[in-house]
């Protein structure tokens, strides 16, 4: 299912597969392998995710069974993925332009929130869908910011800054728990994440 093309300057891998539900996972698999091999697997998580968020996205607004690839390049402290396609639709930017309930929408603003920058381009042959994570490890400033970029998706049109608290516990409680039910989908260890994720919040807190 996968090459690898590795120059010095630039390591790249590059992982061609077929737009199906099954693929996803040999997705997720190959990047955290090729970023253990990269020395890069602090950031294997939050790749992991932007490679079935984009490949997931191929299959609802391409098509199924579809041919495209993925590709990893390691460079200037950064991980760039890439999703190319044959089609020439472009993503949404915002989830003002997509339905309240759209799922993409929500994704892509999941993927913005994480990433250091992200965009997509038209190629010759279709498109891309790109997103840079970076290999340093994020500070209190930056995981709030991610936060209030994650949560505005949630309170379209209205802004975090003018919810009470209550309102507020209430849309982080929304968030947490779409994410649980996420990688529970996934596969992945709901409780185990969350455990993870309160440690790594009181060791930063501290």
């Amino acid at each position: 299912m996968c090459g690898c093309e590795s120059q010095e300057a630039c390591p790249r891998y590059v992982v061609p597969f077929e737009a199906a539900p099954a693929q996803l996972s040999g997705l997720r698999r190959a990047v955290r392998s090729q970023l253990g091999c990269w020395g890069a697997s602090a950031v294997a998580e939050e790749a992991e995710l932007v490679a079935t968020e984009l490949g997931a996205n191929v299959i609802k607004h391409v098509g199924r069974d579809v041919a495209a690839s993925l590709v990893l390049e390691l460079r200037d402290g950064r991980v760039r993925l890439e999703v190319h396609d044959r089609s020439r639709v472009m993503p949404a930017s915002s989830a003002e332009v997509c339905a309240e309930n759209d799922e993409c929408g929500r994704g892509l603003h999941l993927i913005a929130a994480m990433a250091c920058d992200w965009g997509s381009a038209r190629t010759a042959t279709g498109k891309v869908v790109w997103c840079e994570l970076s290999l340093k490890p994020a500070g209190h400033e930056e995981r709030v910011g991610r936060a209030a970029a994650v949560l505005s998706a949630y309170c379209q049109p209205s802004s975090t800054s003018g919810l009470d608290p209550a309102a507020l516990d209430e849309t982080v409680t929304d968030v947490i728990t779409d994410l649980l039910h996420w990688l529970s989908v996934q596969g992945g260890d709901p409780e185990g994440a969350l455990g993870r994720a309160q440690m790594h919040y009181e060791a930063e807190a501290a």
